[in-house]
């Protein structure tokens, strides 16, 4: 029978409900409650106080009683005798205590008493001041008290959150649970909990059919108290503890009380489910680990054949041997379309689905736990992006280099034509002129004769200088046809040096042949006025022709509409010279036939022939006939070239319009994309079945990418080269739908991660919500990641204690290092779910899955053949039976597997 208090002891308990109890932890001496310094004492003898815990003690006494059919009215007194208060404890504990005394008198209640104070101090509880004279007394500071420790025992002492327990572990839960909320924070058990919007929050939580929590306001806590009360007695199964007007009446609710009320709300929530039956959790991670394997071989398989087809690629695209035809080259060209058309977007493809199967891969190895899958040497994705771009690059440099050649190739071809021309038509007027300056005519030549030789040899000249301009013309033909690496060089060279060897010598004997006239013009004086004026003003009429001639022969090569218009103006500036120079041929043809009348008149013997010039009225007039009827043949060549530019034209606003709109609209569906990856709404199926449909609806497009592409084809086969109507080219076409097609499956791919990491971690569709809208509330700039200030301050609002002190530095630091192990400065969704994740939910360990395994094995250390196949799959009973080491130990029996070694290989390093 315990002693009676001392009557300083007593004293300690005079207020309120034990302040020796307030705060308590176990220890190693079982001493689990210490004095608690920091209580007001004045505080404790409020009466206000001791009416609510009266009241919810008795509430939760009755909370337990009700259990054994029975229940009490007034707390101090109906546990005088002990047998109420025994009852209590056996149906908190789960235990018998010792058989109670029936008796009437003081000394059975004492023994009933004691025994349960026996009972509590053997659950390593140290009553301070307590005895049980007290309680039989009806001491209601005592009882209450007594209660209070009873309440601490074995309602709030197991509460654990975070490596906190008791009063700080139940105080983080509630912190925890109502973050999210607005209006509501709990920093301790009194006048944090007095709006009633604490309560509402913590049932709301856990049942947010029960109360409309958006209806509710701070400034009505009766209602908002007395909403939580009648809502937890009538759906939680937790009774009524407390008025609403005792708490809101009160300056500082006592602190008990709210505890004691609040742990009630604690035990109903937690606990709803246990745990997973040893046999499911091992059927997962099996079906994991198989899955993962296979996932890994079809990874190598696709990167080995996607790297060999690019090391076949490249060679072909670096293969820079030119051709000598526009055919040959035109012949390439057509093969680089069909690479760009059948063979490179299949694995464009690929290349999509080889990223999408990796990033896939690493998130299932990650959610279970498992070491990252680590590619083959040089079959990094990093390794196939290289390979990739290195492709990319080879073929745009191809494409370049086969235009620049076709290019080059016509220009080639012009220029050897118009040199041809050119010499053609030089060597056809040098074509005896050395033979006739080497004559030696002079010598025997009368008079007149001199002179007439003289004035020809003058119009000789301007008639060579004339032709200089052909000759430098001839030359810088040859030399850019020398510069643009002309595959005839050599001939042209040839003939160029040939040409200008003989202008040189034609030089000469020119000069050589005037001294010789001079020294005979002093003998020879005669000459005749009228041949004189015919050769002057016949050489350049002749030489007019002969450039007109030329002019109108000359090919042309256009690639505008402008151009072509340009030549034509020119043209019809040519016609309108052709009445001025008609009637400067009549004047030169009427020069020749006033010599021949003269001749005929005074019969001069002038063998019918003109000293000063060889150019004849029948050669000029066969000339101009040539240049009348080259006009019309000129006319339709370039009324031809004009249609034929008009045709190129219609061919690029073609393109240009469907450019204009398809370029715009890759570039509204990327900004799309990226704002629904940012702002999805709804579950995440919604999401992947909205994605899904979106991306149907882009491949439904294709349709129109490829008429554009073979607009591009005809353009090409026109060889235009430029297009004002747009600045689309069909390489930014390209490159921005294979973009789209990439964005949108890597979206999806993302969606299907996000559902694989909630399904693992037992997320709910709420939480995945709630972290979508709190990553979204704080991404300002709609990056899709967030800043370490902006991760931050998610992190506070999720409930995360994280200050500017040292020790909330250090805290941030580790997180940081986990959701940003590249130290890339930001946080993605992904990484910020699988940080949530870890946080809010369990996952399989390798202890676990050892667990799990030594209760089918029936709390062995080994497992046999047949537990295996009665408790699993056949097919998982198999794959572990093949990978198990057989078991050593000194109990071993025959077949016996060593399970705890192949648990440790599902999380090691090894292979199984």
């Amino acid at each position: 029978m315990r002693a009676a208090a001392a009557p300083n002891e007593g004293a300690a308990w005079a207020g309120g409900a034990a302040a020796a109890m307030d705060h308590y932890e176990p220890q190693q001496s079982n001493d689990y409650m210490q004095p608690e310094e920091d209580w007001d004492r004045d505080l404790l003898l409020d009466p206000a106080w001791e009416k609510q815990q009266r009241k919810t003690f008795t509430a939760w006494c009755n909370s337990h009683l009700r259990k054994a059919g029975t229940q009490i009215e007034n707390i101090e007194e109906d546990f005088r005798d002990g047998l109420k208060l025994m009852l209590l404890l056996e149906v908190i504990s789960g235990e018998r205590l010792a058989k109670p005394e029936r008796g009437k008198m003081r000394v059975h209640k004492i023994s009933n008493v004691n025994k349960a104070l026996d009972f509590i101090a053997s659950k390593g509880v140290k009553l301070v001041s307590i005895g049980a004279e007290e309680i039989v007394d009806g001491n209601v500071k005592m009882t209450l008290g007594m209660i209070w420790t009873i309440i601490l025992r074995f309602a709030i002492q197991d509460i654990s959150v975070e490596e906190t327990s008791a009063k700080e572990g139940l105080l983080l839960w509630c912190q925890r649970k109502t973050a999210p909320y607005k209006n509501v924070n709990i920093q301790n058990f009194h006048i944090s909990w007095k709006d009633g919007l604490g309560f509402c929050a913590l049932i709301h939580r856990h049942r947010p059919e029960l109360i409309d929590y958006g209806k509710l306001r701070k400034d009505d806590p009766l209602t908002n108290l007395n909403t939580a009360f009648d809502v937890a007695e009538k759906y939680l199964d937790i009774p009524k503890m407390l008025d609403a007007e005792d708490i809101v009446g009160t300056a500082r609710p006592d602190e008990k009380a709210i505890m004691t009320y609040v742990s009630s709300f604690y035990h109903a929530f937690s606990g709803a489910q246990k745990a997973e039956t040893a046999a499911n959790r091992i059927c997962k991670v099996l079906a994991v680990n198989q899955e993962n394997e296979q996932l890994m071989e079809d990874y190598e398989k696709l990167a080995s054949d996607l790297l060999e087809w690019i090391r076949r690629t490249i060679p072909w695209l670096e293969n820079r041997v030119p051709e000598n035809t526009m055919q040959a080259m035109q012949q390439k060209l057509e093969d680089f379309r069909d690479y760009r058309r059948l063979h490179k977007p299949p694995k464009v493809q690929e290349k999509c689905q080889l990223e999408i199967n990796f990033n896939t891969l690493q998130t299932k190895l990650r959610l279970s736990n498992r070491p990252a899958f680590m590619p083959s040497e040089g079959k990094m994705v990093s390794d196939i992006n290289n390979a990739w771009g290195g492709l990319e690059q080879a073929e745009k440099g191809y494409e370049e280099w086969l235009l620049n050649e076709i290019r080059r190739l016509e220009r080639l071809d012009h220029l050897a034509e118009k040199f041809r021309q050119k010499a053609s038509i030089h060597e056809s007027w040098t074509d005896g002129k050395e033979a006739m300056l080497q004559q030696k005519d002079y010598e025997i030549a009368t008079l007149s004769e001199i002179k007439a030789l003289l004035k020809k040899h003058e119009a000789f000249e301007s008639d060579l200088a004339a032709h200089q301009d052909r000759v430098e013309q001839i030359a810088a033909i040859a030399q850019e046809l020398n510069e643009l690496d002309y595959y005839d060089s050599p001939s042209v060279n040839a003939r160029c040096q040939k040409i200008c060897d003989q202008w040189d010598n034609l030089g000469a004997l020119t000069q050589k042949r005037r001294e010789a006239l001079e020294r005979t013009e002093k003998l020879l004086e005669t000459i005749d006025q009228l041949y004189l004026e015919y050769a002057k003003r016949a050489a350049p009429f002749n030489n007019w022709m002969e450039g007109a001639m030329e002019d109108l022969q000359d090919t042309f090569i256009v690639h505008t509409i402008e151009e072509i218009q340009g030549l034509t103006t020119a043209h019809e500036q040519f016609k309108a010279t052709l009445p001025d120079a008609d009637k400067e041929r009549q004047a030169i043809l009427g020069i020749h036939n006033e010599v021949s009348k003269i001749v005929q008149t005074y019969h001069v013997n002038m063998a019918g022939t003109n000293p000063y010039t060889t150019i004849t009225p029948q050669e000029i007039n066969g000339k101009w006939e040539h240049v009348r009827q080259l006009v019309p043949r000129r006319d339709q060549a370039l009324m031809e070239e004009h249609a034929r530019q008009q045709q190129n034209e219609r061919l690029r606003k073609q393109f240009g319009a469907q450019a204009n709109v398809i370029g715009p609209w890759i570039q509204t569906k990327m900004e799309e994309i990226g704002r629904i990856s940012i702002e999805m709404h709804g579950t995440l199926e919604d999401q992947l079945n909205h994605l899904r449909q979106y991306e149907k609806s882009i491949v439904n497009y294709k349709p129109k990418i490829d008429q554009l592409e073979g607009d591009h084809q005809q353009i090409q086969e026109a060889l235009i080269f430029d297009n004002k109507h747009t600045n689309y080219t069909m390489e930014h076409i390209r490159v921005g739908w294979e973009q789209l097609l990439t964005t949108i499956a890597r979206t999806i791919n993302e969606v299907e991660n996000q559902i694989l990491t909630r399904d693992a971690k037992g997320i709910s569709q709420e939480q995945m919500n709630e972290f979508r809208a709190s990553f979204n509330h704080f991404d300002r700039d709609h990056s899709g990641t967030l800043g370490p200030e902006e991760f931050k301050a998610c992190l506070i609002s999720l409930g995360y204690d994280i200050g500017n002190d040292a020790q909330g530095e250090a805290e941030f630091a580790r997180i940081m290092s986990i959701v940003d192990p590249n130290r890339m400065g930001v946080v993605t969704f992904q990484a910020f779910i699988d940080f949530m994740s870890r946080e809010t939910a369990d996952t399989d360990t390798a202890d676990q899955v050892m667990a799990s395994f030594k209760i089918l094995a029936g709390d062995k250390n080994y497992i046999t053949v047949d537990e295996l196949r009665r408790e699993l799959p056949p097919d998982q009973a198999e794959y572990c039976i093949a990978r198990m080491a057989p078991y050593h130990g000194h109990d071993a029996v025959p077949g016996a597997l060593d399970y705890m070694s192949f648990s440790t290989a599902l999380y090691g390093e090894s292979d199984l």
